[in-house]
C-alpha cells in the first residue's frame, strides 16, 4: 500500500510539474533533508537501536527497555533538531554543493533553496517516526509501522495540493506540495504513537549518555553513520553528475527529474519486498545472535534470501521488458511529454538491473549490526565510493550514456556491495545454505526466462494491436502482467521451489486471520 500511494504521488507530480523547472527545483530540496533520514533516521539509528532494544528487552526486561527508548528519542530531538536548524541556515551552500548549473535558469537555484528550507523539519519528524518502528517491530508489531508511510504517501499529496492549490495563503503549488512532505511526516509518526502507548511505552526526557545500551547504540552508530555516508556520498556524486548532463534534444537538463522518476518506480518492488522481508528478517535474527542460535540464524537469513531473490528476479525481468508500458501506464499526459517517458524508461531498465542486489542488502547489512559487527558495512560501503564514481565517471563521460549511465552505475555498486557482504558474512557465521541457495538462484532464474520470453511475446502484440496511447499502455499491462505471473507460478510449481509455497503462506496467511475474525 506504501508503494501503491507512493506511485500515485509521483503520478501527480509529474502530471502537475512534469520534469521541469518546478520538478527539478523541489527534487534537490527534497534530495538534501532526505539524504540526512537515510543516513541517521532509518538507516543507523534503526540498525543500531533494534538489535540494542531487543537485548535489553531480554535481558533486563520491558522497563528498562523503555527507559532505553527514553534515552535514544531524546537525544534524537536534540541532535536531529539542531541539524535541521542548521541545514536551514546553510540552504543555499547545500543547493550550491549539490546543483550549482541551476543558476544557468533564472529563479531555479532560489526555488530549489526555498524548497530545502521548507522540507528540513521533515528529517526530525521521520527520525522520530523510525524509533518508533523499531520499538513496535521488536514487540512484534509490524502492520501499524508498515502503514505508517502510507499515511505519509496520502497525507503529503493531500496537504500539498490544498495548500499550493487551494489554500488562500499565497503559496506557490510545488511549495504547497513542499509543505506536504512535512505535514506527511508528521502523520507518519503521529499515526504509530496510539500502538506504542498499547505496548506500554510513554515517551518522558532521560539524559544519560553513560548509560550501557545508549553507549553501545552510539558506538555502533559511529561506524554505521560512516558506512551509510559512504551511500549518500554516492548519491551526492551522481546528483552532481546529473545537473551537468546536456540534452541537446531538449536544450534543458530533466536528468535529476527523470532518475527520481525511475527510481521511484523501481521502489515499488524494492518496498514491496526488500524492506519488508528486511524489516521482519531484522527482528528475528536479533533475537537468535542474542540468544545463541546460530543455526537459527543462518537459516532465518538464508530463507530471508531465498526469499528476496523469488520475488525480485522475476520483478527485474517484467521492468526490463514492460518498461515503456508501466511509465506511461503511470506518468503519460500532463506535463510529462513522450520523450520523457522514453528516457525515464530508460533509467528505469538500468536501475533494475540492481533490483536484486539492492534488495538483499536491505537484508545482509542489519545482519552484521545483529552481531555487534558495525565496521565490516562501513568498509564495503567506503570501497563502494571509489567503485561508484569510477563507473559513474566512465559511464557518463567515457561512454557518454548521461543518466542511463548513472542508473547503471547504482546497480553495479548494488551488486557488488551484496556480493562481498555475503561471502564475508557467509564465512563469519559459518554458512550460510548456500547450496540450498543457489539451487533456488537456479530454479527461479529459469521460471522468469519462461516468463519473460512469454511477456515479451505479448507485449509485443498488444503494442502493434494498441499503440502506445495511455490506455494501449495499460492493455498490454493488464495482459502480458497476468501472462507472466502464471507461467513464473506454475514453472516455480514444477521446480519445487521452496520458498514459493513460503511467499503463499505469508501472503494468505493475514487474508485467513481476517475471515476467521469475520466468521
Amino acid at each position: 500500500m506504501s508503494r501503491v500511494t507512493g506511485l500515485l504521488r509521483e503520478m501527480v507530480m509529474a502530471h502537475f510539474f512534469g520534469a521541469g523547472f518546478a520538478s527539478e527545483a523541489f527534487r534537490i530540496g527534497f534530495l538534501i533533508p532526505n539524504l540526512t533520514r537515510d543516513l541517521f533516521a532509518e538507516g543507523a539509528l534503526s540498525s543500531a537501536f533494534i538489535p540494542a532494544f531487543v537485548d535489553t528487552m531480554q535481558q533486563k526486561g520491558r522497563k528498562e527497555a523503555a527507559h532505553l527508548a527514553n534515552l535514544v528519542a531524546t537525544a534524537i530531538m536534540l541532535i536531529v533538531g539542531a541539524m535541521c536548524v542548521l541545514g536551514i541556515l546553510l540552504a543555499p551552500n547545500l543547493v550550491e554543493m549539490l546543483a550549482s548549473p541551476f543558476h544557468n535558469t533564472p529563479g531555479k537555484f532560489e526555488q530549489a533553496v526555498r524548497m530545502t528550507r521548507i522540507m528540513w523539519p521533515f528529517l526530525l519528524l521521520v527520525a522520530m517516526a523510525a524509533q518508533v518502528m523499531g520499538i513496535l517491530n521488536s514487540c512484534g508489531q509490524f502492520g501499524v509501522p508498515a502503514m505508517a508511510s502510507t499515511l505519509f504517501n496520502i497525507f503529503s499529496l493531500a496537504a500539498g495540493l490544498s495548500i499550493g492549490f487551494l489554500g488562500p495563503f499565497g503559496i506557490s503549488p510545488i511549495e504547497g506540495m513542499a509543505w506536504g512532505v512535512v505535514i506527511g511526516g508528521g502523520m507518519q509518526l503521529a499515526w504509530q504513537i496510539p500502538s506504542l502507548y498499547k505496548q506500554g511505552f510513554y515517551f518522558r526526557p532521560a539524559f544519560d549518555w553513560a548509560h550501557p545500551g545508549m553507549k553501545r547504540i552510539l558506538r555502533q552508530m559511529g561506524p554505521a553513520i560512516l558506512g551509510n555516508s559512504a551511500v549518500q556520498i554516492n548519491v551526492t556524486v551522481n546528483t552532481y553528475l546529473a545537473t551537468h548532463i546536456n540534452d541537446p534534444v531538449r536544450g534543458f537538463n530533466s536528468s535529476v527529474s527523470w532518475l527520481q522518476y525511475a527510481f521511484r518506480f523501481m521502489q515499488f518492488p524494492l518496498g514491496l519486498f526488500g524492506v519488508a522481508i528486511a524489516s521482519a528478517t531484522l527482528t528475528s535474527i536479533s533475537r537468535s545472535a542474542s540468544s545463541g542460535n546460530m543455526d537459527e540464524f543462518r537459516r532465518t537469513l538464508s530463507r530471508s534470501l531465498g526469499m528476496v531473490f523469488l520475488l525480485t528476479i522475476p520483478s527485474s525481468v517484467g521492468l526490463v521488458l514492460l518498461r515503456e508500458s508501466m511509465i506511461g501506464a503511470v506518468y503519460q499526459g500532463g506535463e510529462i511529454a513522450t520523450y520523457d517517458i522514453r528516457q525515464i524508461a530508460v533509467a528505469l531498465s538500468f536501475y533494475s538491473l540492481g533490483l536484486c542486489g539492492y534488495s538483499a542488502l536491505k537484508v545482509l547489512t542489519p545482519a552484521f549490526y545483529a552481531l555487534n559487527d558495525s565496521r565490516t558495512p562501513m568498509m564495503i560501503s567506503f570501497c563502494s565510493v571509489v567503485i561508484n564514481y569510477a563507473v559513474a565517471v566512465t559511464m557518463v563521460r567515457g561512454a557518454g550514456l548521461g543518466h542511463a549511465g548513472l542508473a547503471m552505475t547504482t546497480s553495479v555498486v548494488a551488486n557488488f556491495a551484496f556480493l562481498l557482504l555475503f561471502l564475508i558474512l557467509r564465512k563469519r557465521i559459518g554458512g550460510m545454505h548456500g547450496r540450498a541457495l543457489f539451487d533456488t538462484v537456479v530454479k527461479v532464474a529459469f521460471a522468469a526466462l519462461l516468463m519473460g520470453m512469454a511477456v515479451a511475446a505479448s507485449s509485443y502484440g498488444m503494442r502493434n494491436l494498441c499503440g502506445t496511447s495511455k490506455l494501449g499502455r495499460i492493455a498490454d499491462l493488464v495482459v502480458s502482467i497476468p501472462i507472466g505471473v502464471t507461467i513464473f507460478y506454475h514453472a516455480c510449481r514444477y521446480a519445487k521451489v521452496s520458498e514459493l509455497e513460503l511467499a503463499l503462506k505469508a501472503l494468505t496467511a493475514p487474508l485467513a486471520r481476517m475471515r476467521a475474525k469475520i466468521r
